[in-house]
């Protein structure tokens, strides 16, 4: 049996759902909080309640009490997919209090949690390729030094990898924070750039172009992120302590006017760029070293933004009938 925080949300529905069809049990947990439209977090949750071998609490994860009694209500929990997190770098800057509360509490409770299953085999959390900050080497190394983040959200991913080796250090709990890179493909978070400038630009509306466009990320596709996080629980770092850090991502940064060109081209339509400077919190450039993913896990990413953007535009089509 997995446990899967954030079974609600865009990476944390579809890892439920390929563990479902691999033959896990899982038990879902999320808030569904309205950070973004409730409808879609609905919608992703009534598609994993359709399979067999899932089950869903609604719950906070930091909230101490009820998380703690799943210890006793699913003693069989062998695995934990610590993905719900309050999302979004710019917001931190808005509601600071929130993303302390649900990522670094819920961090703490989670792995709580963890140390009190016994059949516990692996911990495996999310999080993310901001914790690099205004690191100018290039690409992003998970031996490069993060000491320097960019926005309280990076810094609440940075916290929770600490806690994590600490965790595991102190009462051997295999753990493995995994660096997600610029994640994009159907169900996809309404605040991210490929939804964004989709809804942009079948709306006639301009789209919002920082850095006055020299801005880079690593867009990884989804089925390639799943396949990584599958990868990674399946393999509880063996090292001591028992904790690992990997980057995931598509090891390709992409310019993000060469992103919104393959949007463009995918809808037929052409957009209107509304050109602004850098945005606080904000870096100009991601782009993932996966060697270590490669060689401790197998991880190889796939989908090219030539594949993936068409693969989003035609779910989008369908999903709101665009």
């Amino acid at each position: 049996m997995i446990l899967v925080t954030g079974a609600a949300g865009f990476i944390g529905s579809h890892v439920a759902a390929a563990l479902l069809n691999r033959g896990d049990g899982v038990i879902g947990i999320d808030n569904l909080n309205g950070y973004y439209d409730v409808t879609l977090k609905e919608a992703r949750l009534a598609r994993l309640m359709r399979q067999d071998g899932f089950l869903f609490r609604k719950l906070d994860v930091s909230d101490r009490e009820a998380i703690l009694a799943l210890a006793a209500e699913f003693p069989e929990i062998s695995g934990i997919v610590h993905l719900a997190a309050q999302a979004g770098v710019r917001h931190s800057l808005v509601d600071p209090y929130v993303y302390v509360q649900t990522n670094v509490m819920g961090q703490v409770v989670m792995i709580e949690l963890a140390k009190q299953l016994k059949q516990l085999k692996h911990f495996v959390y999310a999080s993310s390729s901001s914790v690099y900050g205004g690191n100018k080497t290039l690409p992003f190394s998970v031996d490069d030094r993060v000491e320097m983040p960019n926005s309280l959200y990076a810094a609440t991913k940075r916290a929770d990898e600490l806690i994590g080796y600490t965790y595991a250090h102190l009462w051997r709990i295999p753990a493995t924070g995994l660096r997600f890179f610029t994640v994009y493909g159907p169900w996809g978070r309404p605040d991210m750039a490929a939804f964004l400038f989709t809804r942009a630009i079948l709306n006639g509306e301009p789209i919002r172009v920082f850095n006055h466009g020299e801005m880079w990320r690593d867009f990884t596709y989804i089925d390639d992120i799943v396949d990584g996080v599958l990868r990674a629980l399946d393999r509880p770092p063996q090292n001591s302590p028992p904790h690992a850090l990997y980057n995931l991502g598509n090891h390709k940064s992409e310019k993000l006017t060469d992103f919104i060109g393959v949007i463009e081209e995918s809808l037929g339509t052409k957009a209107k760029l509304q050109m602004e400077p850098m945005q606080p919190g904000d870096v100009p450039a991601t782009y993932a070293n996966i060697e270590a993913s490669r060689q401790e896990l197998g991880f190889e990413p796939t989908t090219p933004i030539s594949v993936g953007i068409p693969r989003f535009i035609a779910w989008y089509r369908d999903y709101f009938g665009a």
